[in-house]
């Protein structure tokens, strides 16, 4: 038999165990390829002036690099590790070990540079979709058209066959450093085989529920007026950090098998056949996966935390955009108003205008707020706010010694707790204004500028209006002192008033706002980042789907004999086969709960910074990542089928 056709009949008895690394690494040029493309796309010139949606792209090719880098590094230790019992055998003929690399190398070029020429036709094929794709949900009006860059084929060929060097280097090395007695070994000594449960590893298991559980407890206060400082801040954020990934390390090295080794022993070790299959085989398998493990959490943990932010971010971008652009459109300015009003009038677009006058002043509001036990409070008693009259708010009605609070933004409501009634001090230049505090549920009717975008508004009397007026500090004040609302009145008008704002091109120093424009700017750039997340996270779900799938496929060939002797003493197919559902039900379910509970925990601790809703944006993206996971389990669960039909 000459070398050409062993290497080939040896190909395509490994095909069947390489169509998911095929896939992953078709995948993963496809989806390289097409971010690169979309890099030199023309039709991205639209998105540099605004976003830099050029450099997010290169930012988010490099990082798409460095996954889809490790996950072949890995992938490839787990299959010539595999094949260790076939490069053994090549040696007992006579093969040197030369020889072998040349064949192995020879598979892995076709296999490697086809699934590569593969990816590219795809990721070109699909370039437009997922230009279409980001113009959608960035609301760029842009035409996407097919595009083939040859930098982009330049700079994929480039990277993948470094990449490809650095592979056939770990086979090299693998192939040099192993003796023909350790290639037979090999497979039996990937895993770990630890008979008994010690108490050091019961201690283990215990400390890494306590400091995942520390870690959860501290991220929830990590953003609130508990934290009292800066440093305090950073100390909190360093620790929880640490206690949730070395926690993760431990729960996976002793935590799971304390658990399931009670389970055994409340059954004082009877166990039927599906539970032996499940629970006694996770509870040693998972400990020598620790590392492993612990990096697919941690970063699927982290993936998950930043699309559901991102998201969060872009499904409140209207409602946040409202609470800063109160009005369709808002002017600090009185010519620029005019200016406008005069514009629309021409076009017969009928609106309201409301003026409102706005005082920045000292409110002492120490009597409100609630004090922590040490009295030590991360924001002064003194909080410099804007002002207005009750003339500026309909059905508002107030007595000289009353005053009333808007809503403030969640962000500050996360920081700062203030009672909903009290004592309050205005303070003017000279004279000092008691009030007696109200908060009100309604939104401020004034431009972010004025409140710092979070701010509550400060609702007087209008005698007490007039006395501020005459006894302001003038440090205090901002540009302006006029606040200048402009609604539509037909709803439909909005569009063109809108496009009539833009074409005036006001002086941004003068700080004029569209409603709409705010929208917009927010959905494009929330919109690029959860795009982008989005597939950085897809990619990473993919290869750390396929990881430990392999990880699977391996097990299962490694306890094949174990199933030959089952059926042997009696055990149907589907005796076993539920058995390995359980067993899979735990090898993918324990890490994707777990990491669902690290960025369930991450965004709860620090959501309120990025929009006005949790619960929508946050469950949405886990089903879906849990949907996506859960092909991975299933698809284990008939490779294990294939095996156990096979075993006898």
């Amino acid at each position: 038999m000459s070398i050409n056709v062993l290497m080939i009949r040896n190909l395509r008895k490994n095909i069947r165990n390489y169509y998911l690394y095929v896939f992953a690494l078709v995948f993963s040029v496809a989806l390289y390829f097409a971010f690169v493309t979309l890099q030199y796309d023309p039709s991205m010139d639209e998105l540099e002036s605004s976003i830099k949606g050029g450099a997010a792209i290169t930012a988010a090719s490099v990082l798409l690099v460095v996954i889809v880098s490790i996950f072949l590094l890995y992938a490839n230790t787990i299959f010539i590790k595999r094949r260790g019992k076939e490069i053994g055998l090549f040696q007992l003929i006579g093969m040197t070990k030369n020889k072998i690399f040349r064949i192995l190398s020879a598979e892995n070029f076709i296999l490697y540079f086809g699934s590569l020429i593969l990816g590219i036709l795809v990721g070109f094929s699909i370039s437009k979709l997922i230009l279409m794709i980001l113009f959608k949900i960035m609301g760029v009006d842009a035409i996407a058209s097919l595009h083939f860059s040859i930098e982009a084929l330049i700079q994929t060929l480039i990277v993948f066959c470094v990449i490809y060097l650095l592979i056939m280097l770990m086979n090299y090395g693998f192939i040099k450093r192993q003796s023909i007695l350790s290639l037979f070994r090999v497979t039996s000594t990937t895993e770990g085989t630890v008979k008994k449960l010690s108490f050091f590893e019961m201690i283990i298991g215990i400390v890494g529920i306590g400091l995942i559980l520390l870690g959860y407890v501290l991220s929830s206060k990590l953003l609130t007026d508990d934290v009292t400082s800066m440093n305090q801040l950073a100390i909190s954020m360093i620790t929880i950090l640490g206690s949730v990934i070395i926690g993760t390390y431990l729960f996976y090295k002793g935590s799971v098998s304390f658990i399931f080794h009670i389970i055994r022993k409340r059954k004082n070790g009877y166990l039927n056949i599906r539970e032996v299959l499940s629970l006694s085989s996770i509870m040693f398998r998972m400990k020598s996966n620790a590392v492993l493990l612990t990096i697919i959490t941690t970063v699927s943990a982290l993936a998950l935390g930043l699309l559901s932010l991102s998201y969060i971010s872009f499904y409140s971008a209207e409602k946040t955009s409202k609470q800063y652009v109160p009005t369709d459109f808002v002017f600090t300015n009185t010519q620029e108003a005019e200016q406008f009003t005069k514009i629309l009038t021409a076009n017969d677009l009928v609106f309201t205008e409301r003026r409102t006058q706005v005082l920045q002043v000292d409110v002492d509001v120490e009597e409100i707020l609630v004090k922590k036990p040490d009295g030590d409070n991360m924001f002064s008693n003194i909080m410099t706010l804007a002002v207005i009259s009750e003339n500026a708010l309909e059905d508002v009605d107030l007595t000289p010694d009353k005053a009333y609070f808007t809503k403030s933004s969640s962000a500050l409501d996360n920081f700062v707790t203030m009672k909903d009634k009290g004592a309050i001090e205005l303070k003017g230049l000279h004279e000092v204004f008691p009030q007696d505090y109200k908060r009100l549920d309604i939104e401020s009717p004034i431009s972010g500028y004025y409140t710092g975008g979070g701010l509550p508004v400060a609702v007087v009397d209008e005698s007490i209006f007039k006395r501020l007026k005459k006894d302001l500090d003038p440090a205090l004040q901002r540009g302006s002192s006029l606040n200048i609302g402009i609604d539509m009145k037909v709803r439909a008008s909005v569009e063109q008033a809108n496009e009539l704002f833009k074409t005036l091109k006001f002086d941004e120093k003068n700080k004029q706002d569209s409603q709409l424009e705010s929208i917009k700017g927010q959905k494009q750039n929330m919109g690029l980042i959860m795009f982008i997340v989005a597939f950085l996270g897809l990619t990473f779900l993919i290869t750390s789907g396929c990881i430990l799938y392999f990880k699977q496929m391996d097990e299962s060939e490694n306890e094949k004999p174990n199933y030959t002797i089952l059926r042997k003493l009696g055990f149907t197919q589907g005796d076993l086969l539920r058995g390995i559902q359980m067993k899979q039900l735990f090898n993918f379910g324990i890490p994707l709960v777990i990491g669902l509970l690290h960025s369930y925990f991450a965004v709860k601790s620090g959501w309120f910074l990025f929009g006005t809703e949790l619960w929508t944006p946050m469950i949405l993206v886990m089903l879906l990542y849990t949907a996506l996971y859960s092909i991975f389990a299933i698809l284990s669960v008939f490779y294990y089928k294939k095996v156990i039909k096979e075993a006898l």
